[in-house]
């Protein structure tokens, strides 16, 4: 018989749904009879594309040996991290207080009726084994701990809520001196964790950290820092390369198990990509490389291919969550090769080039019998090799690429979680509009377009915000990301199309986060809403974790919005947050680089550019400013708009000519009215790339 999970909407939750274990969701319905049964709860928090979670899933959810003594002990709550980050992000830190060791997933801790931990870890074997106890052994033990040493327990739980209140920060006294200190401090601690031989920063396993490499390249942008610049971009190129990067089909999967790039994780997530996709479009400004170029149109088109849906009338919706790590339940199945099966699919000429290219030539880097695909071999040496031209050997190395594409498909594919997230939607928004931008693809910026217009329709409701949604049904409250990611987004959106819609929405979502999240006597924004579900901590969180921290990413985006419409609650509660968080900055910078780009901008105020004018006309001036740097805000206003708020109401020129206004924190120059005067004066200061001039 199905348990309590038939009627969730979250793919991992149904995976469990013909589970022995009787689940319930997390909900008053599980909380209420753990208190009415004095029984403890065993809370399970994992997603739909995570390896170990499956593992665990067979061995013990799946037994009915274990089931049953789940069932006969505790009240047992399957919780779906990427739905409820709020439940995963205090359980994660629970689980540090009580083991001093890092989480994870699964995560499973055991819990009092009311809600506070008292024992965890991750994952658990049904029988001991790699030093880690017997599940089966464990659940007995830790129900009659329960039971017996509730007095112990209690004092426990005191001294957690305790730590737990003395993590949120404490506004000061004196309202803090901004400097520039943070980002020399930063840079230096990211110098001294950089892989200068593999790139990124420490060893295995090895993650992707975009936020720490695009402050890499705003460092880069800003003083011309050619260190930090070598960074982001050696990085940039070894992950390209590794793989990590699936050289097929294009997008990154979310780790590396070695130092080197070589082996991943193989689930693909959302969160990860969108940002690198912005990251590797401003590395291509920066560098030129055309690798980069290359990653971002293969990654996109992965993106729009894979991960939105498309209707039957041409439009789409809003983004998919992750690919499986699994397919036939063995991780990386899809994405590996034999040799001889790459040999018997392409031509002779083709494997000639292939094979030392992605190195078939050397031993099996998979289990030691199957291939995973990595550059290993630069492709004008293998030409030089074997006596082609390099044309000839880019054509070959193309065409071997679509054959094995082709014949891949064909495969049993790996799960894909459809549920559609609001804030790794946010950041994907962005990566597609900021990338559409750089390139000039109008399809990219379509899709993301697509994907606001999606959320706009089934996740805004009542003027309040919804974090998941999942065939046909949209709930739970939304958080902080979900308000902030999606809010920057916009703002790169309306950049690269501006549509009066995103603007009205992205001043709705504005005046949600100050009404909803934001501790105005503090400062900084709560994790969640302040008419959330009460939990027993409310996190207000200040450090990058895979994704860039909601209080940063808010902060930044209120600063620029503020800017553009000059509304001076906007840029308040942004310079609240940074003043409540600069302690925290100033002693983990490299771990706050989100509030370091909020920092960065209250320091430097960003540039902005109004064009206004007919739509035709706005096009050669858009263009030449598509490579603008990170510090400045365009926006292209047809003149045919109205209702705009004063600030970017500003009259066309005529003769349908194009006039731009440029500010630069509260300074504004008068009306330009001469593209190559406006570069030239942009150039000045030092904010346009020069590609736009050439």
């Amino acid at each position: 018989m199905p348990n309590h999970l038939a009627t969730e909407t979250s793919p991992y939750l149904l995976q469990h749904v013909d589970n022995p274990v009787d689940w319930y969701p997390w909900g008053e319905e599980a909380l209420a009879l753990a208190r009415a049964q004095n029984k403890p709860i065993l809370l399970s928090v994992g997603y739909s594309a995570c390896h170990w979670c499956h593992v665990m899933a067979h061995e013990c959810f799946e037994d009915a040996e274990v089931a049953a003594a789940m069932n006969q002990d505790f009240v047992n709550i399957k919780v779906d991290r990427e739905e409820r980050p709020d439940i995963d992000q205090i359980y994660q830190i629970a689980l540090y207080m009580l083991t001093q060791r890092s989480g994870g997933w699964p995560l499973t801790l055991f819990l009092t009726p009311d809600q506070k931990p008292f024992f965890g870890g991750t994952y658990f074997p049904k029988t001991p084994r790699h030093g880690l106890p017997g599940f089966l052994d464990l659940l007995p033990r830790v129900a009659q701990t329960y039971h017996v040493r509730s007095t112990e327990i209690e004092r426990q739980s005191a001294s957690l809520l305790k730590s737990f209140a003395n993590m949120l920060p404490s506004k000061s006294a004196a309202t803090p001196e901004f400097s520039e200190q943070p980002f020399d401090q930063a840079l230096t601690e990211l110098k001294n964790r950089f892989d200068s031989e593999n790139g990124g920063f420490g060893g295995a396993p090895k993650f992707l950290h975009p936020t720490e490499l695009e402050f890499c390249l705003r460092r880069y942008f800003a003083t011309g820092n050619d260190e930090a610049l070598q960074m982001a971009t050696y990085t940039l190129q070894k992950m390209a390369e590794g793989g990590i990067y699936d050289q097929l089909g294009g997008g990154f999967c979310r780790y590396s198990t070695d130092q080197y790039w070589h082996i991943p994780h193989f689930e693909k997530m959302l969160y990860d990509n969108g940002p690198l996709l912005r990251l590797y479009a401003d590395a291509w400004l920066a560098s030129h490389n055309p690798l980069f170029k290359r990653i971002v149109e293969e990654t996109a088109e992965w993106v729009m291919r894979e991960m939105q849906p498309h209707g039957r009338d041409g439009t789409g919706g809003g983004y998919y969550s992750t690919l499986d790590a699994d397919s036939e339940n063995e991780e990386g199945k899809f994405y590996v090769w034999d040799r001889t099966q790459v040999a018997q699919i392409l031509s002779p000429e083709e494997y000639a080039v292939i094979a030392p290219y992605y190195g078939l030539t050397s031993s099996a880097n998979f289990e030691h019998e199957h291939w995973n695909l990595v550059v290993t071999e630069p492709l004008e040496e293998i030409a030089k090799g074997i006596g082609i031209s390099q044309k000839e050997a880019r054509e070959r190395l193309a065409s071997a690429r679509r054959k094995l594409l082709a014949e891949r498909e064909l495969r049993v594919h790996p799960g894909r979680d459809e549920k559609i997230l609001t804030s790794w939607n946010g950041l994907m928004i962005k990566g597609m509009a900021r990338a559409g931008r750089v390139f000039g693809r109008d399809d990219w910026i379509r899709s993301a377009a697509r994907a606001v217009d999606f959320i706009r329709a089934t996740l805004w409701r009542n003027d309040r915000l919804l974090a998941t949604y999942k065939d046909g049904n949209a709930h739970l409250n939304a958080y902080l990301d979900d308000h902030a990611f999606l809010l920057d987004g916009l703002l790169e959106l309306m950049q690269a199309e501006f549509r009066q819609d995103d603007l009205d929405f992205a001043i709705a979502l504005a005046d949600v986060l100050l009404e909803q999240f934001e501790d105005k006597p503090a400062g900084g924004f709560f994790f969640t809403s302040h008419d959330h579900e009460k939990l027993i901590h409310r996190p207000k969180p200040s450090h990058d974790n895979a994704t860039p921290s909601g209080n940063g990413v808010a902060a930044y985006a209120l600063q620029r919005l503020g800017h553009l419409l000059g509304e001076s609650r906007y840029l308040e509660a942004a310079e609240r947050t940074l003043g409540l968080f600069y302690p925290t900055i100033s002693r983990y910078t490299s771990s706050c680089c989100g509030l370091l780009a909020a920092l960065e901008q209250s320091l430097t105020p960003r540039q902005v550019i109004i064009l206004r004018g007919e739509a035709h006309a706005l096009t050669e001036w858009e263009n030449a400013l598509r490579y603008s740097f990170l510090h400045t805000v365009v926006l292209a206003l047809p003149v045919e708009l109205v209702g705009l708020p004063p600030s970017l109401s500003k009259p066309a020129a005529v003769d349908n000519a194009v006039n731009a206004w440029v500010c630069h924190g509260v300074k504004c120059l008068p009306e330009i009215s001469d593209l190559r005067e406006l570069l030239r004066v942009c150039e000045i200061q030092g904010k346009i790339s020069p590609l736009s001039i050439n």
